[in-house]
């Protein structure tokens, strides 16, 4: 069973998070249990706690379907000590957060190098931002995003996502979310029927299919290999539908958060129904 839905608002408490994605008609969502755009919040109180899992169980909505995604500010290879153990501070509180809620996913983008340190060294950093974090939380799995590979972004690669977790301590606690926008943008041709397997092809064989726990489905505005991040409508962009058709029928993204970050969220609704219709 495919579980789509999108990245809604939790504005006024993260309880109305699963209020908005009954909403669209989503059976998965996506939020931020925090402002994404300032690096400390309020802690959630008990009561929007206790809401949010009752409003969870309402609507029929699983935890392993909910992908909560941390703040942009957070850079876990962060070249320099302060940046870095700020991102570290924050990392945790949101790992701590979705521990409160009861969620099993926290979604991130992995961090940037920002041509102070190596490749490599970013790498490792990020994994070892990713231990600290395991470490003093349970039941929380994180989950790195691949990128398209803009600036100086790491893990456009699936090379990069492989090294991350080669060094990360509990592997049980580690996972991928694929952007189709960001996997199109960064070289990997989604589009065509040779390309679209041979991409996940080599993610099983770089990384391995059992470390993809979620898939952010977006079309892209930006043409194949340019580096850019630039979400599109479902069928707007250069994914054309087909790849839309193909994508939902294909048994391997079954029971897991498929999560939209398309820009117009007036269309939600419409593009669930419309990926849902193509099930066949």
């Amino acid at each position: 069973m495919k579980y789509i839905g999108a990245h809604v608002s939790a504005e006024g408490g993260v309880e109305n998070a699963p209020v908005n994605a009954s909403l669209i008609g989503a059976n998965a969502f996506a939020l931020f249990t925090k402002n994404q755009k300032r690096w400390e919040a309020p802690p959630l109180s008990s009561k929007s706690i206790a809401l949010f899992k009752e409003n969870c169980t309402k609507f029929n909505i699983l935890p392993e379907h909910i992908l909560p995604h941390d703040s942009y500010l957070i850079n876990l290879g962060h070249p320099e000590s302060e940046g870095l153990q700020k991102s570290r501070t924050a990392f945790l509180d949101e790992m701590k957060r979705c521990e409160q809620l009861g969620l099993v996913f926290l979604n991130f983008h992995p961090g940037s190098h920002l041509n102070k340190i190596s490749l490599d060294d970013c790498l490792r950093t990020i994994s070892e931002s990713i231990n600290i974090a395991l470490d003093k939380t349970k039941g929380v799995t994180a989950v790195i995003e691949n990128t398209a590979g803009q600036g100086t972004n790491v893990g456009f690669s699936f090379v990069h996502l492989a090294q991350i977790i080669d060094k990360v301590e509990d592997k049980s606690r580690v996972g991928v979310c694929l952007d189709t926008c960001h996997s199109y943008s960064a070289g990997y041709d989604l589009k065509s029927v040779d390309g679209y397997q041979k991409t996940f092809q080599e993610f099983d064989e770089i990384v391995g299919a059992n470390y993809l726990k979620a898939i952010h489905l977006n079309d892209t505005k930006k043409e194949y290999g340019s580096r850019v991040d630039r979400h599109d409508s479902i069928g707007k962009g250069f994914l054309d539908i087909d790849f839309f058709k193909r994508f939902i029928n294909d048994p391997r993204f079954d029971n897991m958060p498929i999560i939209m970050e398309t820009p117009d969220d007036s269309l939600w609704k419409q593009e669930i129904e419309l990926l849902r219709s193509f099930i066949q």
